[in-house]
């Protein structure tokens, strides 16, 4: 009986201290959730409301593993609307099985390996005389620059997309919540 004690004792602290830990976080509000800096994209992103269709893309993708892994990545993270503007019957495509190494592609487009928050963004596109031209996870680029206080994205096909909010912090990376989805050249 003692020993049982002993156990509540410590899981009860153990829970308390994890509770208080997760209470100090600078957190930041996405699709009406808290996202925890100590969590993964994966962890915090299943939260968000504004992210459901990005999250089963993800799933399809089979691309889970790959983004609770250590990282750290910088993920351009499209909203349901984003998706929503893309042409009828695209995301049903793209979630088709047969459609998954073009889901991949499109998905690792939002990738850039490595943690840029929005103060290495503007780092980069001062360095780059006004546009940061990266190369995404899927080996393709993305041009990003400043229109007014706005961060905006190019893809490869001319569209852009606008962070929405910035420097989501992860455990492993960080996320920038897109407008509009970025398609890479297929």
């Amino acid at each position: 009986m003692k020993q049982i004690k002993k156990f509540l004792f410590v899981a009860a602290a153990v829970l308390f201290v994890n509770a208080s830990f997760a209470q100090n976080e600078k957190t930041v509000m996405v699709g009406g959730a808290a996202m925890y800096p100590s969590k993964n994209i994966v962890e915090n992103a299943v939260n968000s409301k504004d992210h459901t269709t990005l999250v089963a893309a993800v799933k399809a993708a089979g691309l889970v593993e790959t983004l609770q892994s250590a990282g750290p990545f910088t993920v351009f993270a499209p909203t349901n609307k984003a998706f929503e503007m893309l042409p009828a019957g695209t995301v049903d495509n793209l979630l088709m099985k047969e459609s998954k190494p073009a889901l991949t592609t499109v998905l690792t487009y939002h990738v850039v390996a490595g943690k840029f928050n929005a103060a290495d963004v503007a780092k980069l596109i001062k360095d780059g005389n006004g546009t940061a031209q990266v190369k995404t996870v899927a080996g393709k680029n993305l041009w990003i620059y400043m229109e007014g206080k706005k961060i905006a994205i190019k893809d490869e096909n001319g569209a852009v997309a606008y962070v929405t909010i910035k420097d989501v912090n992860q455990s492993n990376g960080v996320i920038h919540v897109i407008d509009h989805v970025l398609l890479p050249k297929m």
